[in-house]
């Protein structure tokens, strides 16, 4: 019996370990030079034999991740679609298996130089620009005030507010504000006792910390008078830019370039036969002189590639 059982729980968990969730990959262009092999976005794959829950598409890094129904064991035969407008339609006859799936698409038309008596026009030192705003601060000065909190030392409290901590001493409140104007914020403020019975004093409410454009303090005097200063550095917040530039990738007929998503105005510069120009690069990464596209990868920064058109021929 104990035999049997062993037998029956061995099978179970080899049928258990068999089975499988899920299959994943990634869909690029097909293409003799591997560092032309591009990601392919927005590919419906769906599987034909009814294995999956549903159709799934790839996202900007050519990843699709298709899950399978219950029960669907590793060694079953599948047949995997792959659909996209720009691309020609491709089928894959595979098996499950918890392998990685590279899938290559063969581009529905690819650009051919035109043969022209004209020569080529020379694309040369291309480089790519763009600009990052940032925030800073110019330290403008330091400001200081002081206030004093009269009282009188040894008088009991006899619960008349305020008191002392600890409800024995008669007590007194006093405060400052400082504005540093618009525009501009306080940075490292601090506030302390100066004068007086300083160990008697202490400071109620400070939100100096927080700076800004008007900072308060309260303090608490349960002796004689005391004595506190106030004082803070101005600072004026202003916005900046700070221009990046830098030489893209150029594979045969191709260049690719990464932009963060907070870029602006980005151009690209390039020698045309010899002439510097400058060619602003808009939403919709319009080239005279190239075919762009971008997409967005996985740590969301946009990946940008650019296809020569007939007539034209990197330097």
């Amino acid at each position: 019996m104990a035999i049997a059982l062993a037998i029956g729980l061995a099978f179970f968990l080899r049928s258990r370990a068999r089975q499988s969730t899920s299959l994943q990959g990634a869909i690029m262009v097909q293409d003799a030079d591997a560092r032309k092999e591009r990601p392919i976005s927005g590919v419906e794959v769906s599987e034909i034999n009814g294995l999956a829950t549903e159709p799934v598409k790839s996202d900007a890094s050519g990843f699709f991740l298709i899950k399978w129904r219950k029960g669907i064991r590793q060694g079953h035969t599948l047949t995997l679609r792959f659909r996209h407008p720009d691309y020609h339609p491709l089928e894959l006859h595979e098996f499950v298996s918890d392998k990685l799936y590279v899938v290559r698409m063969v581009p529905n038309s690819v650009a051919v130089p035109s043969v022209s008596d004209r020569p080529a026009i020379r694309i040369g030192n291309v480089r790519v620009r763009y600009a990052l705003k940032t925030m800073s601060a110019v330290n403008i000065g330091s400001v200081v005030k002081t206030f004093q909190i009269e009282n009188k030392g040894n008088i009991p409290c006899k619960n008349q507010h305020p008191c002392s901590p600890d409800g024995r001493w008669k007590a007194a409140f006093g405060s400052a504000e400082l504005d540093a104007g618009t525009g501009n914020e306080f940075r490292d403020a601090t506030a302390s006792c100066i004068a007086g019975p300083c160990p008697f004093a202490r400071v109620e409410s400070n939100r100096l910390s927080r700076g800004g454009q008007i900072i308060t303090v309260t303090a608490r005097d349960w002796s004689d008078s005391t004595t506190f200063l106030l004082e803070a550095e101005v600072f004026h917040p202003m916005a900046s830019e700070i221009v990046h530039e830098f030489y893209p990738v150029i594979f045969g007929r191709g260049l690719s370039f990464t932009l963060p998503t907070e870029a602006e105005g980005v151009t690209i510069e390039a020698d045309v036969d010899d002439q510097k120009v400058f060619f602003p690069l808009g939403p919709s990464l319009l080239l005279s002189w190239a075919s762009c596209n971008a997409s967005m990868n996985l740590e969301q920064t946009r990946v940008c590639h650019c296809d020569l058109k007939p007539g034209y021929r990197f330097q």
